[in-house]
């Protein structure tokens, strides 16, 4: 089974914002600059400040009938999923059906489950009855959901999400995680993998769909990419360590090297065009050098890279 994929590609920012003026000078910028999307990131407690993301998609919207607006990715398994299906289909409708929908179980911070009250072990289990009683929730008509975490009687809310269906995506990397967004998802958020791993993942996640004869109109391809455009590849590697190894809080470097995308823009485009290949069509920028050159990095990579790369969507 070969996924349904874009013929394009499409350029979004990971982004964060402190204040409703943030909002507006951030969305106004992506649009001055040809971006497709803004994504935000989620924690409930991680090592550096990070706010609520359904909040923050909420407020950049006031300032954008344009933009896409994802997370990249939501904590599912950290909350229960009924009220939040209330709250993404009611952002999805004052977004106008603009919402793009992330979910995940985040990285190995077990004090984060264990602050919300949710064993480690069973926050794959719960992700994918989660998102099995979002889609039911979403539909507008009763519920009864007999689920081993989220039982439901006679459950029917409304309004529904704008997009009908809304598309969920998920990120991961383990065999496990991909087989689930083959049986569940409508597309896959990378994070970490080189274009020989995402290419992998596809396959696999291809052939659960295809094991279950799950039909899929169109499948979401997206990769969290961390970038910096410097003068050098050295000098790029350098500050990318120093900001991603205090983001992560242990040794960055090897990690760096390995899949981020660093150096002059040629550089940049260069490692793009590798995941593009591979099958992504939807690059997630993740500036990693000093915040106070986010956004000159930004104007870079839109002035600099994006024209190495071809046509857009």
């Amino acid at each position: 089974m070969d996924l349904p994929l874009s013929s394009a590609l499409t350029y979004g920012v990971i982004t964060t914002v402190a204040s409703v003026e943030d909002a507006r000078a951030t969305a106004e910028r992506a649009e001055a600059q040809g971006w497709d999307s803004l994504w935000v990131g989620d924690h409930v407690a991680f090592t550096i400040p990070l706010y609520d993301p359904l909040i923050q998609l909420g407020i950049l919207g006031a300032f954008s009938n344009k933009l896409r607006l994802g997370t990249s990715v939501y904590l599912l398994p950290l909350r229960h999923p009924v009220p939040v299906a209330k709250q993404v289909a009611t952002l999805d409708r004052m977004l106008a059906g603009r919402l793009e929908f992330g979910v995940g179980v985040g990285g190995e911070f077990a004090n984060e489950y264990a602050a919300c009250g949710v064993p480690l072990n069973e926050r794959g289990a719960r992700l994918g009855e989660s998102i099995e009683l979002l889609r039911k929730l979403w539909s507008g008509e009763s519920v009864t959901h007999a689920g081993r975490f989220y039982p439901l009687s006679d459950v029917r809310m409304l309004p529904p999400p704008a997009q009908r269906p809304l598309p969920i995506y998920a990120g991961g990397r383990s065999d496990a995680a991909l087989a689930r967004i083959g049986r569940l998802c409508d597309g896959w958020i990378s994070y970490v993998v080189t274009a020989d791993q995402y290419r992998a993942g596809l396959e696999k996640i291809a052939a659960e769909a295809a094991r279950l004869k799950r039909s899929l109109e169109r499948f979401h391809t997206g990769h969290l990419l961390f970038a910096l455009v410097r003068n050098s590849y050295e000098e790029a590697l350098d500050a990318a360590t120093e900001h991603l190894s205090r983001r992560y809080a242990m040794d960055f470097r090897k990690a760096a090297q390995r899949y981020a995308a660093l150096g002059k823009p040629a550089d940049v485009a260069a490692r793009v065009a590798e995941l593009q290949r591979a099958g992504v069509r939807n690059v997630i920028v993740d500036v990693v050098g000093r915040p106070e050159e986010r956004h000159e990095q930004l104007a870079r990579f839109a002035s600099e890279v994006r024209p190495l790369l071809g046509t857009r969507a």
